[in-house]
């Protein structure tokens, strides 16, 4: 299936900005239930599960991972999770530690290289189906990459396949792209969250996380500096960067797996993606296409919310998982 928009909506901030734009209205009005993994000692896991009726054994379960600033109902989460649920899957939209509602349970910081809490998820699902497939969008994207490779000896057999929309599989290049001036706008947007989310974390856990570290903070790499690398343990941001970024294991995975990205992506250069080794094996599918945006793909498409990304997805995983 190829990716056409008509000629007005191409472009990286077009194509971003219209996937926001065709899918702000998307709400999620099926049932659905919490679902509470513990990943680690003290951190609790809050997932939002929506089951087919009947055995839960007949249905593939597909797990949703947002990006940064997201959370279980982020838009792009909806139009995949309905798209999925409509072909069949069971659809656990699962947030990171601390975002969302997760904060009610787990009011800790969350970063890019926290997989273990989505193995942790899949692990739980997994006890309920036998066929279970990942799908993550941009932050997400990277958790569900390192998945199934730096850690894919954690994940449980049930797990099929995966895909990865906009990932940040390079978090160095793409700091520095999210930075250029024309991108003003979205640190503007991904700061005041970050800012924002540290400082009510901050407030329920005084004697963890220093009041006001937030306060003067102006870019995203300043937040990880700052914020992100110290409370996660690394040395500093172009640390953090270093050993979070799924691209160096990309070569170690051997599950099929589906990595889809744009060339006029603002935040996240083409050759950020293409530079890295992919496994011999095939397994892998690099797809990077002319237009798209970062998690834009926004066109005709059967998902709700014309975000063509969803349906790419689905019938990557159905013909795969």
């Amino acid at each position: 299936m190829s990716f056409k928009p008509p000629w007005f909506a191409r472009g990286g901030h077009t194509q971003t900005i219209l996937g926001y734009f065709h899918r702000r209205n998307l709400r999620w009005t099926l049932p659905a239930e919490d679902l509470i993994v513990e990943s680690e000692p003290s951190i609790r896991i809050l997932s939002r599960a929506t089951w087919q009726p009947g055995d839960r054994a007949r249905s593939p379960a597909l797990i949703l991972l947002h990006g940064m600033g997201g959370r279980d109902a982020s838009t792009y989460m909806l139009s995949t999770g309905l798209h999925a649920f409509a072909a069949g899957w069971h659809v656990v939209r699962m947030n990171m530690r601390g975002a969302g509602d997760s904060f009610e349970i787990c009011p800790r910081l969350y970063n890019a290289g926290l997989e273990v809490d989505l193995v942790a998820v899949s692990r739980s699902v997994a006890a309920m189906t036998p066929r279970v497939a990942l799908f993550g969008a941009s932050l997400g994207g990277n958790h569900v990459l390192l998945a199934v490779s730096r850690s894919k000896a954690a994940l449980p057999a049930e797990v099929k396949a995966a895909v990865a929309v906009s990932a940040p599989v390079d978090l160095l290049a793409c700091s520095d792209a999210l930075h250029q001036p024309d991108n003003r706008m979205y640190v503007s947007r991904f700061v005041a969250d970050l800012k924002t989310n540290y400082a009510r974390i901050q407030a329920r856990n005084p004697s963890l996380y220093e009041a006001g570290r937030e306060v003067g903070v102006r870019t995203v790499r300043e937040f990880d500096e700052r914020i992100t690398a110290p409370y996660a343990g690394f040395l500093s941001a172009e640390d953090y960067y270093t050993r979070s970024s799924a691209g160096p294991w990309l070569h170690n995975i051997d599950r099929p797996s589906l990595i889809l990205s744009a060339e006029d992506d603002p935040m996240i250069p083409a050759a950020s993606v293409r530079q890295f080794a992919l496994p011999e094996s095939g397994a892998v599918t690099r797809e990077v296409l002319p237009t798209g945006g970062h998690v834009g793909f926004a066109a005709a498409t059967k998902a709700p919310g014309r975000f063509w990304a969803a349906e790419r997805a689905l019938s990557f995983l159905a013909a795969h998982g």
